[in-house]
């Protein structure tokens, strides 16, 4: 067994008690029984890739208070640094994806995102250093580039890193966490095309790169599944209903990358009564969180059926006080549906009308189940949040590759996190993207792609964004707007029109718009040429002068 803190070992064995109801169920790793090698790992991925997604991204602390808290203290749990920060506040902390979100692309879309088997709260500088780095060991002999006591980043030792010059190394308390972390990740997601390819390979199996398989059944094996673990799979399961086969059944690494590859996997023969009827998913106690809403708006959230043997129907009905809040488009589902190989769906509606905390119930009978579950119902409204303006400051720490972003939020607002939009420049053309950002101030990367860029800044509240700030300019030369000799050209904005200087005629000018729009083009100008042109803010190049000149219009 993991050694656990002294300190907290009393908070851990009472989150045991707390997590016993939620163990899986009979029967759940029935169809994994006598399979080997890519079978066994594609028939985890069929159990595993179908579960409940969290409310939001945003919402996620509100989860964490259940499954990364020491009970005792209300002190968060974080396997990332040792610096005492106590929930509900989450600040000084970041929602951090332990398998890094850049590896598949980042999209909020892929269900990776807001998967909690692999989301961890992270204190803001260890996450920061972190970067989207792999794991390995950082070498003893070269200089390490961050260490907090918990984490380190550094060059690896030979022949890990898969190419990466630097490595993230977790505390050996933690390094078996992270290694079913991976195991699982690898698995319920092994059908994504993988942008970086430091630990993973682009096929079914192995999916892990020989390195890594190696180094992790390492981690695996002399760290051993802890009571942390056990309770914070538990607690997953009922928010999402999905579990890490792993923690339930470490030997199954050994079965994929390790010393019982070729073999078959046997489940226990008296799991399940065999012809029964069960319902797999969901399970008794679990809760639907819908997280915070403002009102006049609405969420949905999309619950999973899977069963066997079902001889009708499922009933649904939703109790309550605050029932009428949450909707169901149907209050019954086809056995065959549930009973199928691909199970299904069940989309759950919660549409407050008024502000407060409601809470509900989803009582699922018949289907030749004995007896009903109840499913509770969660969710929170709020009054629509009123956003001010953000305050873009300049960069700092610019590099030819990168530089950091930053900004500045009204004192006392409220903010779940900020959209950076960035604006890249580059012989003539611009191109935009949207980067979400947990703390005021991030690190871009890519810099040395661009001629120059641009970013402003929004903060988002319940899903409202405030009014954009204003646009700050990088340059690799920290010269805005600048030539010389023939190619010189100066842009002056005066009320309604954008007037050039310019020795010699400029051909070729774009005219874009903060969001990087182009607006305008323009064959050719000469010396105090003036262009009509709405109020607003403006970037203008030329392919004489392909760095883009800032200039505002009244």
């Amino acid at each position: 067994m993991k050694i656990i803190p002294r300190l907290h070992a009393a908070a851990v064995l009472s989150a045991v008690c707390l997590s016993a109801a939620a163990e899986a169920p009979q029967g759940y790793y029935k169809s994994l029984d006598g399979l080997s090698e890519g079978q066994l790992k594609t028939a985890i991925y069929e159990l595993v890739r179908n579960f409940t997604k969290v409310s939001s991204y945003s919402a996620l602390p509100q989860y964490f208070q259940r499954t990364d808290v020491y009970p005792e203290s209300n002190r968060w749990w974080d396997m990332y640094s040792d610096i005492p920060l106590y929930a509900p506040k989450f600040t000084g902390l970041n929602r951090e994806h332990s398998f890094p979100k850049s590896w598949w692309g980042g999209s909020e879309g892929v269900s990776a995102y807001v998967d909690l088997n692999h989301l961890y709260p992270s204190e803001a500088a260890a996450n920061m250093a972190k970067s989207n780095y792999p794991l390995g060991e950082v070498s003893r002999t070269e200089k390490v580039k961050f260490d907090n006591g918990v984490s380190k980043v550094g060059y690896p030792v030979t022949g890990q890193g898969g190419g990466c010059q630097w490595v993230f190394e977790p505390d050996d308390e933690y390094k078996g966490d992270f290694a079913r972390t991976y195991f699982y990740m690898a698995t319920c997601y092994q059908d994504l095309t993988w942008k970086y390819t430091y630990m993973v390979s682009q096929n079914l199996y192995p999916t892990l790169t020989g390195w890594a398989a190696r180094m992790l059944l390492e981690w695996h094996r002399n760290d051993p599944v802890s009571d942390k673990e056990i309770n914070r799979n538990d607690v997953v399961y009922s928010i999402q209903n999905n579990r890490n086969p792993f923690i339930d059944h470490p030997e199954l690494a050994e079965y994929l990358w390790g010393d019982k590859v070729g073999q078959a996997f046997k489940v226990s023969t008296t799991t399940q009564p065999g012809g029964d009827p069960v319902l797999t998913t969901p399970t008794q106690g679990m809760s639907l969180d819908f997280g915070q809403v403002a009102v006049g708006s609405q969420t949905t959230s999309d619950l999973f059926f899977h069963g066997e043997n079902l001889t009708g129907p499922l009933d649904l009905t939703i109790t309550g006080t605050d029932g009428k809040m949450f909707s169901i488009p149907s209050h019954n589902l086809s056995a065959a549906l549930v009973n199928s190989e691909q199970g299904t769906w069940l989309r759950v509606t919660y549409k407050p009308t008024e502000t407060g905390q409601h809470a509900g119930r989803l009582i699922i009978s018949e289907g030749g189940l004995t007896g009903s579950r109840g499913i509770a119902l969660i969710g929170e409204c709020l009054p629509v949040p009123v956003l001010t303006a953000c305050t873009a400051t300049d960069p700092t720490d610019i590099t030819s590759s990168s530089y950091r972003a930053n900004w500045t939020t009204p004192s006392g607002e409220t903010v779940d996190y900020w959209i950076v939009t960035r604006t890249k420049f580059a012989r003539g053309e611009a191109e935009m993207e949207e980067i979400l950002a947990e703390e005021p101030g991030i690190i871009i990367e890519g810099f040395d792609q661009w001629e120059s860029e641009t970013y402003s800044v929004q903060s988002v509240r319940l899903g409202y964004r405030s009014p954009m700030s204003n646009v700050v300019f990088v340059d690799h030369n920290g010269i805005t707007g600048v030539t010389t000799g023939e190619s010189a050209l100066i842009v002056h904005g005066f009320d309604g029109c954008l007037r050039f200087t310019c020795p010699a005629p400029h051909t070729g000018v774009n005219i874009y718009d903060i969001s990087g729009q182009l607006v305008m083009t323009i064959d050719r100008v000469t010396d105090n040429t003036d262009v009509d042109i709405t109020p607003g803010i403006y970037f203008v190049t030329t392919n004489e002068c392909r760095r883009p000149i800032k200039v505002a219009v009244k």
